[in-house]
């Protein structure tokens, strides 16, 4: 619930409200490639393997009978024991991205454009008007479709062919 400064420029100095509190909101997501459709759950405690095996069963439940590949960062609760043999078992293949390449994964890019529509410059007098606006933004994802239309596309930067030039 931190504050996100969006401009500032000014003489005087200004104060931005913001939480003291330390209450968390995850949202764990799946953000499907070509349809664009989100699955995602959210708690308010952490994130991990429990979690994880919550969202491979949503999309399994989702996707019946469709092969699914699904693109995971290299977090330890996601490639644990317990991850790797549910995925197995409903058939989900789990596709590991290189470490530090948050450019190649689509989820990210959401969280971002959600970031940018519920933090930057807004303040939120209690944490659940504060989960409000998050919840309200991922469930509207189609009223966003100007917005997100060259967010979400599958043009992904690499790093082959670049030229390198040293002074």
């Amino acid at each position: 619930m931190g504050a996100f400064l969006g401009c500032l420029w000014c003489f005087k100095r200004c104060f931005i409200k913001s939480s003291a509190g330390r209450q968390r909101y995850n949202v764990l997501g799946a953000l499907d490639a070509i349809t664009k459709e989100l699955i995602a759950i959210a708690n308010d405690g952490y994130i991990n393997a429990q979690s994880i095996c919550e969202l491979l069963v949503l999309i399994a439940d989702q996707n019946v009978g469709i092969p699914v590949t699904l693109v995971l960062d290299n977090a330890k609760y996601q490639k644990c024991q317990i991850v790797t043999e549910l995925a197995e078992y409903l058939k989900i293949e789990l596709l590991y991205l290189p470490s530090y390449s948050p450019n190649l994964n689509l989820i990210e890019r959401l969280w971002k454009f959600v970031k940018k529509k519920c933090l930057y410059s807004k303040y939120y007098d209690d944490f659940n008007s504060f989960k409000n606006a998050i919840r309200t933004v991922l469930s509207n994802l189609d009223n966003y479709e100007s917005e997100t239309k060259n967010l979400f596309n599958l043009k992904f930067q690499t790093f082959k062919n670049v030229k390198l030039v040293t002074v």
